[in-house]
C-alpha cells in the first residue's frame, strides 16, 4: 500500500493502514504499538503463507458457489 505521502506499506502494516482509512482508528493505534505490531506482523505472516488452509474454512460458501453466484 502507498500511503498519500508516499510511504510505501507492506505485510501487516499495510493492513493496519487499510483498516485505518476503514474507520478503526483506535483498534490500529493499540495494535501499531510494540509489541503488538510485530504479533501483527507474525500473524498476516502465517495466514498469507497458509492461503489455502485458510481460505477452506473462510471462504467455504464461495468455494462452492456456481457462476450465478449461487450454492451447487
Amino acid at each position: 500500500m502507498i500511503t498519500p505521502e508516499g510511504r510505501v506499506l507492506r505485510a501487516g502494516r499495510a493492513a493496519l493502514c487499510a483498516l485505518e482509512q476503514a474507520g478503526w482508528r483506535r483498534t490500529t493505534a493499540v495494535l501499531s504499538t510494540p509489541p503488538l505490531i510485530w504479533a501483527v506482523e507474525i500473524g498476516y505472516r502465517l495466514v498469507a503463507n497458509n492461503r489455502p488452509f485458510f481460505g477452506r474454512f473462510l471462504f467455504r460458501d464461495e468455494a462452492t458457489a456456481g457462476p450465478s453466484g449461487l450454492s451447487t
